[in-house]
């Protein structure tokens, strides 16, 4: 691996190691200063236009005129061919971390005890599948409150603001879907350099994100997230998955 590559790895490997386990209002973490402050400003130097996107359709994220507020590129290195040559360096170079084994071992240490709780076996049994995007929320994006798929098993965000204005921006955690429960909650700062991870509960993650304004201008962010891929035609859905992005083939959500 290259030594840029096992830095950044380095860095995200080590946000989560010395992450505090936090068990209200289930269990999560939240990590700061995940990279030093010259790779995080590469990063925010180096995003992609907005061309190299395509919509992220889900029912919450749809404006009246049939377009999605969420914009998404997915951060596999192979479909990054498009872009110019140092953006691509960059960004493979941050796809190749998400999906790195150590990564995923020191999410599976982390969680260890809300995932074989969920699954019934150990944490090193459970098949995962990483993927990896990145995602440009514009004005008037939201999510209303949901635990996540059960095709999920752990969610990660990490925010890319260029200053802490748009802190009050961050994804909401909450006490229940419904009701009293829904109303208690805790916001994970949208600040810069920041993010947070959870292990997806179908009775416990409830978190949501509010809408937001021109004003507030675009929500950026990175996400990987680890697919459930415990049988053969699992780990064989996600691979077919992934060659189909090479042709266009999008998933829906």
């Amino acid at each position: 691996m290259r030594t840029v590559e096992r830095d950044i790895e380095n860095y995200l490997v080590d946000a989560v190691e010395r992450s505090e386990l936090r068990h209200s209002p289930f269990d999560h973490i939240y990590m700061a200063n995940v990279l030093p402050r010259p790779e995080y400003e590469t990063l925010l130097s180096s995003m992609p236009d907005r061309r190299s996107y395509h919509e992220l359709r889900h029912r919450d994220a749809m404006r009246a005129d049939g377009h999605s507020t969420r914009l998404r590129m997915y951060l596999y290195p192979e479909l990054l061919r498009q872009l110019p040559s140092e953006q691509r360096r960059v960004w493979a170079s941050i796809g190749r971390a998400f999906c790195s084994r150590e990564l995923e071992q020191a999410f599976r240490r982390k969680f260890r005890s809300v995932l074989e709780a969920r699954f019934g076996k150990p944490v090193g049994r459970i098949g995962l599948y990483p993927v990896p995007i990145l995602l440009r929320d514009q004005p008037g994006y939201r999510i209303g409150i949901h635990a996540d798929a059960p095709t999920k098993a752990i969610t990660v965000q990490f925010y890319l603001p260029a200053d802490e204005r748009q802190r009050h921006l961050g994804t909401i955690f909450h006490e229940g879907e419904t009701g009293e429960l829904a109303e208690r909650q805790t916001k994970m700062p949208f600040l810069p350099a920041s993010g947070y991870a959870f292990p997806v509960s179908l009775t416990e993650s409830w978190h949501s994100a509010d809408r937001t304004e021109v004003a507030d201008g675009e929500r950026v962010s990175m996400m990987v997230t680890y697919y459930v891929a415990d049988t053969i035609l699992g780990r064989i859905k996600y691979r077919l998955r992934r060659a189909g992005m090479r042709v266009g083939l999008h998933p829906r959500g």
